[in-house]
């Protein structure tokens, strides 16, 4: 008896990147920047003008893992996207992103 072999899925279709972009309220020029990734080919690949290859995917999937996103998997309702957390959790993780300066710069005592 054979196996066939089943194809791992995909780390992330664009839809799922547009969507989880949108949860999280990011452009595409945050995502660009959080994930190190130029911003033209995020936007080639959420209007799947032009496929990403599997390290820039798994590297956006990890960008809006990291910032809240939760990714679905396929489970017979499709694959999707919510929020890990709710929507003032994430605005609160995405306003400390933003407080920038120096690391180590506050002093605990």
């Amino acid at each position: 008896m054979s196996s066939i072999p089943v194809p791992a899925p995909t780390a992330l279709t664009a839809a799922q990147c547009r969507a989880g972009r949108a949860l999280i309220e990011w452009s595409r020029a945050q995502l660009s920047q959080s994930a190190a990734i130029d911003i033209q080919t995020v936007t080639d690949f959420e209007r799947r003008v032009r496929s990403a290859d599997e390290t820039t995917r798994r590297r956006l999937r990890a960008t809006l893992e990291a910032a809240g996103v939760m990714f679905i998997s396929e489970n017979g309702g499709g694959a999707g996207v919510r929020l890990k957390f709710s929507r003032e959790e994430v605005w609160e993780v995405n306003r400390w992103e933003d407080e920038g300066g120096v690391t180590g710069e506050d002093d605990i005592t």
